[in-house]
């Protein structure tokens, strides 16, 4: 049996892990519902819910991965061979989202070179967007070169490859957030938008506010996706599993903050306080930022941060998904490594295809009123994530039992939020995975706008 790849360091793993969190939802879709649920209030139930649903769950798979030495699609039927079908469903999640992933970082190449080489004019007209949509050549073109990125990032390996360049790329990234984050409040007018983000109005709560936080912080951890088992199965032993947790919620909270910092206080202050500006989806990155970094000044260079931090964040992101992808693919057949990358690679570039001419030759195609794209994140993202996580906290209670997560977690420290575990998954949890995953449908056909 071939020695199984590890992370070299502990710090090694978080970064890794956080990198996987901070990606383009955590840069345009935080902002977004922040600005739509209260800010402040949305962002308070943010960070309590990572602290007890996100931390029980990343525990949970963490575990679930170290014990098995496996990814997703085998380290459930390593425990119980019936429940095989789960792993299948975990990694089904990162084989769909791959390939229209791809098509975004896509996008995202083609605004940062835009500002790199002073097309900044270009870049702040409504047209701009639709005008790239409209070429399914650029669009290729584009999803290649991010592909491409990608995948000689998985070739070098975990520690060659994922671990050297989260460990390179996460303290960059988090470097030019700062940057963008200091300019964007001491814009005229930014502190409106600075308060609004962190003094919580009690009179802006509701449920659909609070599931809207949960939805975010379940996506923003790379939850229920094969990412986190497979992350998890490179630890070794001796690892503080409890305390690698603690850091990526950290990591991951700090980031979504100074995402809202550096977008939420530049939009008020471009729109005067109107909360609406921020819009929502892909406009708001890749219609009204460029907007507003168009009518602040030092467009150019801000711009190109900006979008030169996004292109890092998705590829942290990208690299995670492939990974979980290739790692469960190995495990399951025992190709080699290299040979199962590059066929991950090529496969989710041809299934990223329809998703490009779904805006232009296929924009007919539409299914339910979502466009390709938009179909294939409804059902990873609404339905399937949502089925993973729940089944996953059947299994751990009702299947191998919450001891097991124990004792894995007790082989290298103290469990100290063991009673927190116990009652999140066995309680708290299932519910509100279920209610996400209600909302979500029901929201998705009309029937409830959240």
């Amino acid at each position: 049996m071939k020695k199984r790849n590890t992370f070299s360091s502990g710090i090694g793993f978080v970064l890794a892990a956080a990198g996987s969190a901070v990606g383009l939802g955590n840069i345009w879709r935080f902002p977004y519902l922040a600005a739509k649920y209260g800010g402040g209030i949305f962002l308070l139930f943010y960070i309590l819910l990572v602290l007890t649903f996100g931390y029980t769950l990343m525990i949970a798979e963490n575990a679930i991965g170290r014990k098995t030495g496996q990814s997703a699609l085998c380290a459930f039927a390593a425990l119980r061979k019936k429940w095989a079908f789960l792993g299948i469903i975990a990694t089904l999640v990162p084989v769909i989202i791959l390939p229209y992933y791809n098509v975004i970082g896509g996008w995202v190449i083609k605004y940062a070179l835009t500002f790199v080489t002073r097309g900044h004019a270009a870049a702040a007209q409504d047209a701009f967007f639709d005008g790239m949509l409209a070429s399914p050549g650029s669009q290729l073109l584009l999803q290649l070169i991010f592909s491409a990125v990608t995948t000689t990032v998985i070739l070098l390996g975990v520690q060659k490859g994922i671990e050297k360049f989260s460990t390179i790329l996460m303290p960059v990234l988090i470097a030019l957030a700062i940057i963008v984050t200091v300019y964007s409040v001491t814009l005229p007018g930014a502190l409106k938008g600075v308060k609004y983000l962190f003094v919580p109005d009690f009179s802006h709560f509701s449920v659909q506010g609070i599931l809207a936080a949960l939805g975010q912080m379940f996506y923003s951890l790379s939850l229920a996706m094969g990412i986190m088992i497979a992350y998890g199965s490179y630890l070794p032993k001796e690892s503080d599993l409890e305390k690698n947790v603690s850091r990526i919620e950290i990591f991951d909270t700090g980031i979504a903050i100074l995402a809202g910092l550096m977008i939420v206080p530049a939009v008020f202050a471009f729109s005067g306080g109107d909360e609406s500006a921020l819009g929502k989806g892909p406009g708001l990155m890749f219609i009204t930022l460029p907007k507003v970094f168009e009518s602040m000044g030092m467009s150019t260079v801000i711009g190109s941060i900006f979008f030169i931090l996004v292109l890092f964040a998705a590829l942290t992101s990208s690299i995670s998904i492939m990974e979980a992808i290739v790692s469960s693919l190995c495990d399951r057949f025992g190709g080699s490594r290299t040979k199962t990358a590059l066929g991950v690679g090529i496969g989710s570039f041809l299934v990223g295809i329809p998703p490009i001419l779904g805006y232009n030759l296929w924009s007919g195609a539409t299914i339910g009123g979502m466009t390709i794209l938009d179909m294939m994140d409804f059902i990873t993202n609404s339905v399937l994530m949502p089925i993973c996580a729940l089944l996953t906290c059947v299994f751990v209670v009702y299947v191998i039992g919450v001891n097991v997560i124990h004792e894995e977690v007790e082989l290298s420290s103290k469990f100290k939020r063991k009673r927190l575990f116990d009652i999140m998954i066995k309680y708290i949890a299932p519910v509100l995975i279920a209610l996400i995953l209600i909302s979500s449908i029901l929201d998705a056909f009309g029937i409830l706008k959240l």
